[in-house]
């Protein structure tokens, strides 16, 4: 989570919101990112889809059943729906998303019995880090 941390410090000084992900397989990073949205206008520029894409691109396959996500704050749907879409094994997270968190805060999309796949969640892992990078983040926004 630590190196997420990192990734979502990386986002904040390039104006994004300071989320940042990371993959794990086995001992090993494969993928790393954070957000990006606005730097690249693509709205799909979430942290946890750029550490995916970063993961995919390493290791030539896009699903990732053994894989590990750490991400800062809870995903969203669309990015619970890559999670699942990529078949991640476990997501590890720092903070809840209480508006729209996808997995168990405002919605459980990643544990459904309606989707095709299941993904383990950890939640609450170095949450007042997570949580105060996002807080700071927002109360400088607001000044």
């Amino acid at each position: 989570m630590r190196v997420a941390l990192e990734e979502a410090d990386a986002a904040s000084v390039s104006g994004e919101i300071p989320i940042g992900a990371i993959v794990v397989a086995g001992d090993r990073m494969i993928g790393r990112g954070h957000n990006r949205s606005i730097g690249l206008s693509d709205p799909t520029g979430h942290a946890e889809v750029m550490a995916l894409r970063d993961a995919g691109a390493r290791i030539g396959n896009y699903r990732l059943p053994e894989a590990i996500m750490y991400v800062t704050l809870e995903p969203c749907p669309m990015c619970a729906g890559a999670l699942l879409h990529a078949r991640v094994g476990t997501l590890v997270f720092g903070t809840r998303d209480l508006e729209v968190g996808a997995a168990g805060s405002a919605m459980n999309l990643l544990e459904s019995p309606l989707a095709n796949h299941r993904c383990r969640v950890l939640a609450g892992i170095l949450e007042s880090d997570c949580r105060s990078r996002l807080k700071q983040f927002f109360a400088q926004r607001r000044l």
